[in-house]
């Protein structure tokens, strides 16, 4: 029982260390600024997509097999392939990995050098990335350990601070639907996605400390998972109540990146804000290293090796770099199409994947994804400025729709008919690893 418990600690912190990525701290204070007195609400539909969701995909992604692949391959072999090529792309050069860029740079060199280049910047960040990656080096593990930490105490420093000295009074909200607004924004963090990927990762690690039955390792996550919760919560939470007592101070128009300086700044003067600076920007360099030869492993082991790990890796870090110099405003703008119109489908996949049993038939699986897709693909046209009148109109009356939840009685419909189909016998059930 003793040492069960040391190795629930231990998973839990590489969990929350794992989601604790510096880029997604801009998210959080924005939502509050924008959701004011409804913070609390806001931050309860964040804390689902960027702490509940990703949580459950590892465990999903346990009971399917291991990778994001198995996942998919529940709907069939083919959008096994696609999604997980999607998921890749997404935590790799389309979003995350630019971001990480642009976020260190924004937060630690712009305020310091407004007159820095960021196209220089995003060279030497880029190049760094790329020789640590190539040579797969341990020092960017050793490092990422005091890392998460430092990074840990300067946000605790400036959230204490915060929380007995506020900025400012609280404004009255405006947001509507902030609920909804909050779940939306807690797609930017990626984890959900990126959480069918990293299960790989913990699954190695628990086999190694001798949890081989799949049942112990869902078991195992989840309780490591209540520890992780907890500190990205509390992370999260405070972040978002800065934002809300900064509300009545910034414009809805401030940049997430200047948000987050000025917050640090306020609270703690200079010497906050280059803690902070120097801190996320590390911690997104070795986010920016780790990613980079994920993209590389998954795409070489893809062409069976006929496109070389170096190959990819170098195609990555000069489209990461290019896009990086955009900023992070334009990168999450690009961003969110892509993730409206993914999330869904990736949710429907893990709750069916954990609620098993009667369920478990491909016709269900597929059900669900093409009901998700009925209204995310027209949300996703929307958002990026290409709408279909027609299909805008008949989204817009399907219930919840008003807060971003479209898509929930359809999925829920479109698994009901695969379900009938399965009972017909003209489907092939799901065999759940044991």
């Amino acid at each position: 029982m003793r040492q069960t418990q040391k190795d629930v600690l231990v998973v839990g912190v590489a969990l929350f260390a794992m989601f604790f990525g510096a880029g997604n701290l801009i998210f959080p204070p924005y939502m509050g600024l924008l959701s004011g007195s409804a913070w609390q609400w806001a931050l309860l539909g964040f804390l689902i997509t960027g702490i509940g969701m990703p949580l459950l995909g590892i465990m999903a992604a346990a009971r399917a097999g291991g990778t994001v692949e198995h996942l998919g391959r529940r709907v069939s072999p083919w959008f096994g392939r696609l999604l997980s090529i999607v998921i890749i792309l997404a935590i790799g050069p389309l979003l995350a990995i630019p971001r990480t860029c642009a976020v260190a740079f924004e937060l630690g060199i712009r305020p310091s050098w407004p007159a820095f280049p960021p196209a220089l910047f995003s060279l030497i960040f880029f190049a760094i990335a790329f020789w640590f990656a190539l040579n797969r080096s341990a020092v960017v593990d050793k490092i990422g350990k005091f890392l998460t930490p430092f990074l840990v105490v300067t946000l605790a420093w400036i959230i204490l601070r915060g929380v007995f000295f506020p900025l400012g009074s609280i404004a009255e909200t405006e947001l509507p639907e902030p609920f909804g607004r909050g779940f939306r924004e807690g797609y930017q963090t990626m984890d959900a996605l990126a959480s069918v990927v990293f299960a790989q990762i913990v699954i190695a690690a628990l086999v190694f400390k001798g949890y081989a039955n799949v049942k112990e390792q869902v078991k195992m996550t989840s309780m490591a998972g209540v520890i992780a919760a907890v500190g990205l919560g509390l992370v999260y939470g405070g972040l978002m109540y800065l934002g809300a007592t900064a509300s009545l101070i910034h414009p809805p128009s401030v940049e997430r990146t200047d948000l987050l300086i000025a917050i640090a700044q306020g609270l703690m003067g200079d010497t906050g804000k280059y803690a902070l600076g120097l801190a996320v920007s590390l911690a997104c360099l070795t986010t920016a290293i780790g990613l980079t030869a994920t993209v590389a492993d998954f795409f070489s082991r893809l062409s069976k090796d006929r496109i070389g790990y170096r190959t990819v890796a170098v195609i990555t870090v000069v489209f990461s770099g290019i896009f990086a110099t955009v900023g992070v405003t334009t990168i999450v703008n690009v961003a969110y199409p892509l993730l409206v119109l993914v999330y869904p489908v990736a949710i429907a996949l893990i709750v069916l994947t954990l609620i098993g049993g009667p369920v478990a038939d491909r016709a269900v699986y597929a059900g669900a994804v093409v009901g998700a897709l009925l209204t995310s693909i027209p949300d996703a046209l929307a958002i990026a400025g290409l709408p279909i009148a027609f299909l805008d109109l008949v989204v817009a009356r399907i219930p919840f729709a008003g807060a971003g939840f479209a898509w929930i009685i359809p999925t829920a419909v479109g698994a009901l008919v695969g379900l009938v189909v399965a009972r017909t016998g003209r489907s092939r059930p799901v065999t759940v690893a044991e």
